[in-house]
């Protein structure tokens, strides 16, 4: 089974993964993506991965934001809820890490820590790059984007 991509999450999800791009969107409030986004999760609970607090931190530093700044991102990762690495999640990434070599498309190693968290916890992933996961066998892809 391929992943779908929806425009909406199922009726039964209780709980979204948001991917990087997403959870940024919203963070800097992009004025085209962010408040279609926000329709989608409202209401709902809503994680993400360790590496989507990584990939943010990062880009904060890279822009040499102040601690001002710094302080209202880590609040804003603060009302996430955090799946980090454990046994379980670390043999989801490796397989998927397999599963994408074998079919010709390579998987970044952040974009596979956040599509596994996806899989463990039995959630949809909200992304704008749906063309980076819908390869991926199980995944559930919520997205505003065209893949």
């Amino acid at each position: 089974m391929s992943s779908a991509i929806l425009t909406s999450p199922p009726i039964t999800a209780a709980r979204l993964v948001i991917d990087t791009d997403v959870a940024s969107f919203i963070f800097k409030w992009h004025p085209e993506w962010a408040p279609r986004y926000i329709v989608l999760i409202r209401g709902l609970e809503l994680a993400i991965s360790f590496m989507t607090i990584a990939e943010m931190r990062q880009g904060a530093l890279n822009a040499n934001w102040d601690t001002r700044k710094l302080d209202v991102l880590n609040t804003y990762l603060a009302d996430f809820s955090v799946l980090h690495s454990g046994d379980i999640l670390c043999s989801t990434w490796a397989s998927l890490r397999n599963e994408s070599a074998r079919k010709g498309h390579p998987i970044s190693s952040a974009d596979a820590w956040i599509a596994a968290t996806a899989l463990v916890l039995s959630a949809p992933l909200v992304t704008n790059n749906p063309k980076d996961y819908s390869h991926l066998d199980n995944l559930l892809l919520v997205s505003m984007a065209s893949g």
